[in-house]
C-alpha cells in the first residue's frame, strides 16, 4: 500500500523509481553539492595540461560521496562482459575466444533458446503465467513485429515519448500511418529536455486511443520519466508498450511491473561477445492482451538461438555468467556507481572553458544536469572558441583514435521557445533539432572511463587540436583524411 500511494503522488516530470529501490538515494541538493565539492569547486579548467591526475580526483570523489565504490567485483566482471551491453552470457565465451550462439529462423526450440528465455524472464521480473516472450534479431525487428501485429486499423493513435530520432521506432510509425492513424510525440523543453507535461497529458486524455510507446529513460540524454505516464495512459484506455532497452543491468528490478503490468515490453541484449550476431532483442506480450493482436504478415526477425557451429560450449549447459555477476554486485551498489560517475562527468565537462577573459564554455550539455535521478547517458556538443559547434561525427572519429567509444544522435521533438526556434531555423533548414555526441555508462564503467572521456574532450581547448590530428594522420602515411 505504501509503494502504491507513493507512486500515485509522484511528479510527472521525475522518475519515481527511487521509492521502488531497496534504499533511497540522497536528496538532489545534497548530492549535487557533494559532486561539486569533489572537483576543485572554485576552479575552471582552460588548459588540457592542467587537469588534476585521476588518482587525486578519485580520492576526492570517494571522500565526498562515501557510497561510491570502485568495486573490485566490477573490475573482475569486466573480463567477462561487454560493459556497454546487458551481458547476458558467460565469461566462457571470452575464455574460448569464440562466438557463443547463432540464429536460426524456424525449427524446433533448442535447449539454449529455452534457457535464454527463462533467464530473460527472470531478469525482467516477469511471470510465465502473465507474459509470453519471443526473441528477435534486433530492436528494430521487435518494433516491426509488434507494429505488424497491432490493430492500428481500429485503434489508430500512436503516441511516443522519445527525445531523439529512433530508427527502431520507424516501422511502428510507418504502420500507423499506412492505416490512416494519428502519430504524435511528446515534446521536450530546451535545454533540460523535460517532458512538457500539459501537452502530453492532453494527448493521453483524448478520445482517440491506441498504443502508447514509453521508455523510462532516454538512451541519448539520460533523462528519466515518471511511471505515472503509463498509469495515466492505461486509465484512459491506451495499450502500453514499455521500451526498457535503455535500462542497464539490474535496473529492471526497479520497474514495479507488478503495479503497472504494461501490455508489451521490449528489452535489448546487445554487444554480447562475438561478431554477428552481437546480441538479440526480446518482445514480451501480456497474455491477457495477446487477443487484440493479429498474425503478422511475416515472422521475419523472430529468431531461435542455437549454439554456434564450431562452439565447444555444449547446448545442454547454459551458464549466464553476465547477469549472475550483476546479481553478485547488487542493485544498490550498481545504481550508486553509475549515478556518481555520470553526474561527475556532467559536472566535469561543464568546468571546461576556453582560455581568455570571459572564455566561452567548451561543452554544452543537454538534458538533466547534476541530478540524483538522471540515467547513465550524456548528450553534449563541443564548441570552439567562437562558440561554433564542432561536428559531432568529427568528435566521434577523434574519440575512436583514443579508444573512447562515443555515439552520435539527433535530439528531436524539442520546444525551443520563440527566440531559440528562430535561431535554430536559420541554422537547420531541413530538420528541427540538434545533432549531438552521446556517451553511455554501464554497470561496469569505472572512474577511469569517465576521466579519460573528460581528458579527451579537454583537448579541444587547444585551438589547433583538430589540425594537429589531421597532420598526425597524414604523417602515418595515410592517404585519406577522414576527419
Amino acid at each position: 500500500m505504501q509503494a502504491s500511494n507513493c507512486i500515485r503522488e509522484a511528479c510527472f516530470n521525475t522518475c519515481c523509481s527511487p521509492p521502488l529501490l531497496h534504499t533511497s538515494p540522497p536528496p538532489s541538493s545534497d548530492f549535487a553539492s557533494a559532486i561539486a565539492s569533489s572537483l576543485h569547486p572554485n576552479t575552471v579548467f582552460t588548459n588540457p595540461e592542467s587537469l588534476p591526475p585521476p588518482g587525486e580526483l578519485l580520492s576526492a570523489l570517494t571522500a565526498a560521496v562515501p557510497t561510491y565504490s570502485n568495486s573490485p567485483g566490477a573490475a573482475r566482471a569486466r573480463v567477462s562482459l561487454d560493459y556497454v551491453g546487458h551481458g547476458l552470457f558467460s565469461h566462457a565465451q571470452a575464455d574460448a575466444h569464440e562466438r557463443f550462439f547463432d540464429f536460426s529462423y524456424g525449427g524446433a526450440e533448442t535447449a539454449l533458446h529455452a534457457a535464454a528465455k527463462w533467464r530473460v524472464m527472470r531478469y525482467m521480473n516477469l511471470s510465465e503465467e502473465d507474459y509470453m516472450l519471443v526473441l528477435t534479431a534486433n530492436q528494430s525487428s521487435a518494433f516491426s513485429l509488434l507494429a505488424q501485429s497491432y490493430p492500428f486499423e481500429s485503434r489508430q493513435s500512436l503516441v511516443t515519448v522519445y527525445d531523439h530520432d529512433s530508427e527502431a521506432l520507424k516501422p511502428m510509425t510507418d504502420a500507423a500511418g499506412k492505416c490512416g492513424g494519428l502519430y504524435q510525440s511528446a515534446t521536450f523543453s530546451w535545454p533540460g529536455l523535460r517532458i512538457i507535461s500539459k501537452k502530453l497529458r492532453k494527448v493521453l486524455t483524448t478520445k482517440n486511443r491506441g498504443l502508447f510507446a514509453f521508455p523510462l529513460q532516454s538512451k541519448v540524454s539520460g533523462a528519466r520519466y515518471s511511471y505515472q505516464w503509463m498509469n495515466l495512459a492505461r486509465e484512459n484506455g491506451w495499450h502500453v508498450l514499455l521500451d526498457a532497452s535503455a535500462l542497464a543491468a539490474k535496473e529492471m528490478e526497479t520497474l514495479g511491473l507488478s503495479l503497472f503490468h504494461p501490455d508489451f515490453i521490449i528489452c535489448s541484449f546487445f554487444k554480447i561477445f562475438g561478431e554477428n550476431p552481437s546480441g538479440f532483442c526480446c518482445l514480451a506480450v501480456k497474455k491477457s492482451s495477446a487477443s487484440i493482436l493479429k498474425l503478422p504478415s511475416t515472422n521475419m526477425g523472430i529468431v531461435n538461438l542455437v549454439p554456434e557451429t564450431n562452439s565447444t560450449i555444449n547446448d545442454e549447459v547454459i551458464e549466464f555468467g553476465g547477469l549472475d555477476e550483476a546479481d553478485e554486485l547488487g542493485l544498490v551498489r550498481i545504481s550508486g556507481r553509475v549515478r556518481c560517475l555520470v553526474n561527475w562527468v556532467v559536472h566535469a565537462l561543464q568546468k571546461l572553458r576556453h582560455p581568455g577573459e570571459g572564455g566561452l564554455a567548451l561543452v554544452e550539455v543537454y538534458g538533466p544536469g547534476v541530478r540524483v535521478d538522471r540515467g547513465g547517458a550524456v548528450a553534449f556538443n563541443v564548441c570552439d572558441w567562437k562558440g561554433e559547434r564542432v561536428e559531432p561525427g568529427l568528435v566521434q572519429k577523434l574519440a575512436d583514435r583514443s579508444n573512447i567509444s562515443l555515439g552520435v544522435g539527433f535530439l528531436s521533438n524539442i520546444w525551443f521557445g520563440d527566440e531559440r526556434r528562430k535561431k535554430t531555423k536559420t541554422k537547420t533548414k531541413r530538420r528541427s533539432g540538434v545533432g549531438v555526441v552521446t556517451a553511455s555508462l554501464g554497470m561496469l564503467s569505472d572512474f577511469e572511463d569517465v576521466y579519460r572521456l573528460w581528458a579527451f574532450v579537454a583537448r579541444f581547448l587547444d585551438a589547433d587540436f583538430v589540425e594537429k590530428e589531421k597532420w598526425r594522420y597524414t604523417a602515418l602515411n595515410q592517404t585519406t583524411v577522414e576527419v
